[in-house]
């Protein structure tokens, strides 16, 4: 099983990476957040899941434990396959996820691709009580903004080719329409519709 790569990222795509790991390059499946935070020439840790089929071995990557796990308790639900995770993960965090697992929003899998609401009601049925939130409280809190977590939506932003100057600028509007909440992926999103919307 392989569990982690750490290398150079020698290609960014929208939803692919390949690392190059002791001269070999691995192919990784991302979803497309992820991506954005990726740069072509930087060095990076992503951690993998090897999906093995009868004619293929496909690696996909996370950004964490955390959502490998998530990864694997979605695929365990009837009907729900690979490439239907990663479209779950694309638009929820394992904290959001969790929260609509528990608070049986099927509402919350609307924009997910391939997940309809069949399938969003299996994933609610079979993983309630099984998915934790990040952080405790009624709220879900997670850790408010810092001044690391703008860093590296500033640091993403600029290595897809923004100016730094104009990618601090959507950062701090987005940061002040963000909630406390807001994790590195839901900013990096929020600052790619300022800069959408500055054009």
């Amino acid at each position: 099983m392989i569990s982690q790569l750490t290398g150079t990222l020698s290609y960014v795509g929208a939803t692919r990476v390949v690392i190059s790991v002791g001269g070999v390059g691995f192919e990784v499946l991302v979803t497309g957040t992820h991506a954005l935070e990726l740069r072509t020439g930087a060095e990076a840790t992503i951690t993998t899941a090897l999906v093995v089929r009868e004619d293929s071995l496909t690696l996909y990557g996370f950004r964490d434990a955390a959502e490998r796990e998530v990864f694997e308790r979605l695929t365990s639900v009837t009907g729900v396959g690979p490439k239907s995770a990663m479209g779950v993960l694309a638009q929820l965090t394992p904290s959001q996820l969790a929260t609509a697992v528990e608070d049986e929003d099927v509402a919350a899998f609307k924009k997910v691709s391939g997940v309809g609401p069949k399938t969003a009601r299996l994933i609610v049925v079979q993983l309630k009580g099984k998915l934790v939130a990040a952080a405790p409280g009624a709220t879900g809190a997670a850790p408010a903004l810092g001044g690391g977590m703008r860093d590296d939506v500033v640091e993403a932003l600029v290595g897809l080719g923004t100016p730094q100057k104009q990618a601090q600028e959507a950062v701090q509007r987005a940061a002040g329409d963000a909630a406390a909440t807001v994790d590195v992926s839901t900013l990096l999103r929020a600052a790619l519709r300022e800069l959408g919307g500055a054009r």
